[in-house]
């Protein structure tokens, strides 16, 4: 018998968020801050999955919506919806939640990752088994495609963004 597949995430620390009753989870060290909601500028040219836009301390962060790509019924944000800042390879970002409920510490052997996925859940790398439940895994550099990110970066470029972090 084989082991269970691992995933290859050094964190134990995680953030985790809700989103429609269901419990996310973003490593801690890619987690910069979260703040109450604000209004989201539209991002002409970006992709489904890019809400819009935020300023943040000047500088103009993309806005990711988990519910697009988690395909879960759209609503439009609310006064009680957080912001979750996050950094990425590439560039920080923002995800909007329902709440942001706390930091975990998670075991690593807690964490496996799921049957591969593909198309609109390919950013969910893993799942914690905690006593309570499961938490899904968010990996927000797997968040977009290519194209996604390269209609991005094009995007950013027309709105006059500079997309240096």
């Amino acid at each position: 018998m084989s082991a269970s597949p691992r995933l290859a995430v050094p964190a134990s620390r995680w953030v985790t968020f809700t989103l429609e009753g269901q419990r996310y989870a973003l490593p801690l060290e890619s987690v910069h801050r979260a703040l109450r909601a604000v209004e989201i500028t539209p991002l002409p040219l970006a992709p489904d999955a890019v809400a819009g836009a935020i300023d943040v301390g000047g500088r103009t962060l993309p806005v990711f919506s988990l519910r697009v790509r988690l395909r879960l019924p759209e609503r439009p944000l609310q006064v009680s919806d957080q912001l979750i800042i996050a950094r990425t390879s590439r560039r920080d970002v923002v995800l909007v939640v329902d709440s942001v409920l706390e930091l975990i510490d998670a075991p690593l052997d807690a964490l496996s990752a799921p049957l591969p996925l593909t198309g609109n859940l390919a950013h969910l790398s893993g799942v914690l088994a905690l006593p309570d439940g499961m938490v899904f895994i968010e990996d927000l550099e797997r968040f977009l495609s290519p194209e996604e990110d390269r209609a991005l970066d094009s995007a950013l470029r027309e709105a006059g963004v500079d997309r240096a972090r």
